[in-house]
């Protein structure tokens, strides 16, 4: 759907108002546009591929159900990845009530790698999975706070003020959780790739 005033797509903002005013099509937009960035984040977050497709469901059944709750006073970005952040953190504390361990959760990414046959060297892409599992693992074994912080500032690349915003804490804090994020991650991944 292009605006022709405009000349380019619409924004979130745009999409979200159309779809209060029973554009359904609107609704569609927003999730191809959301889809693969919020199963990225859940994913990051849990580490089970399986719960995270179910959150990313839940995220747009709300999105759904409580459209008219969003006011243009925050970004759209921001709204929705609080919903699945708050998700993401419900499921972390069913988890630590249970007990539940599963080997799963500390898996490979299962995504896909194209490769060219003429490039292809097989101990780079074992290496670089190797890694990447390791990197993987590490956040994972972060406390929520740093955890969410971190996946949404280095794998979501989203804005300090949109982090703010999202976990519902002050921009300095966002930072500092940041910062000593970033430094407890290095200090187990230097020793660990070093290996």
């Amino acid at each position: 759907m292009v605006d022709q005033k405009k000349g380019n797509r619409p924004t979130d903002e745009e999409l979200i108002e159309k779809f209060q005013n029973g554009d359904l099509y609107a609704f569609d937009l927003i999730v191809k546009r959301y889809k693969n960035q919020l199963l990225n984040f859940i994913y990051r977050f849990l580490g089970n591929t399986e719960e995270s497709e179910d959150l990313v469901q839940e995220t747009f059944l709300r999105v759904y159900r409580n459209r008219k709750a969003y006011q243009k006073v925050a970004k759209f970005s921001t709204w929705i990845y609080t919903i699945a952040g708050n998700l993401a953190k419900t499921e972390l504390r069913k988890r630590k009530r249970r007990r539940f361990f599963s080997i799963s959760e500390l898996g490979f990414n299962e995504k896909d790698y194209d490769i060219s046959d003429e490039a292809y060297n097989p101990e780079k892409d074992v290496d670089s999975r190797l890694k990447e599992a390791i990197i993987h693992e590490q956040i994972m074994a972060l406390s929520p706070k740093f955890r969410e912080v971190i996946i949404l500032r280095d794998v979501q690349q989203l804005s300090y003020e949109e982090i703010s915003e999202i976990v519902n804490i002050p921009l300095g804090t966002v930072k500092s959780r940041v910062n000593r994020g970033r430094l407890k991650l290095q200090e187990k991944l230097t020793t660990l790739l070093e290996r």
